[in-house]
């Protein structure tokens, strides 16, 4: 078995290389893709996070999240989907209550939790908490996150099954977002977050 390969070199001439020769110059090739693809990665982090719940407490999580990462350079999706669709809902998101029932951090039973009104009572206290503390409301996050680049977006599909219109949403906010096009997202992120 020969040992010399033979090639066309640029000017269109053959020259015969060794073995040896061939992969020195695989190695060199490979060398120069990694430094390109090194210069084209801009090295910002991705994150996407799925919002599938639409409490007052949960959402929370996935806006101080988007908002702290986009802070620090990521790019950031949110996709809401079924009750977290709420959040961005300009109406609902003003209105979201925290749930006493079946939370085990409630300084109370579940038969008290469930009376009527402990809902409403909950997150009244809630939110004079965050009043008291100067948290960022539920509002000044969403605005926050959009001013910081952090693209939320809306699945379609609950639009079209809880009847929302695309106006019925925070200016900024992407709708029509299917499954597929979050999922391509998640592909590519470096963080996942499903809350």
């Amino acid at each position: 078995m020969s040992t010399d390969t033979s090639t066309n070199s640029a000017d269109g001439d053959a020259e015969t290389m060794t073995e040896a020769e061939l992969r020195e110059r695989v190695e060199e090739l490979e060398d120069s893709v990694a430094q390109l693809e090194a210069n084209t990665d801009d090295g910002q982090k991705k994150m996407t996070i799925v919002a599938t719940k639409g409490t007052f407490d949960m959402a929370y999580p996935p806006l101080i999240l988007a908002s702290t990462a986009a802070a620090f350079g990521w790019e950031v999706v949110v996709f809401h989907t079924f009750w977290g669709l709420d959040i961005l809902h300009e109406e609902k998101s003003k209105n979201l209550q925290l749930s006493a029932v079946g939370n085990p951090s409630m300084p109370m039973p579940n038969a008290l939790a469930a009376l009527p009104g402990m809902d409403k009572m909950a997150t009244k206290m809630m939110e004079k908490r965050i009043d008291e503390n100067g948290t960022a409301t539920i509002e000044e996050l969403i605005d926050v996150s959009l001013d910081q680049g952090v693209e939320l977006q809306a699945c379609q599909m609950t639009i079209e099954l809880m009847d929302y219109d695309d106006d019925d949403f925070y200016d900024d906010v992407v709708t029509g977002v299917g499954a597929a096009t979050a999922l391509q997202h998640m592909a590519e992120s470096d963080v996942q977050l499903l809350v």
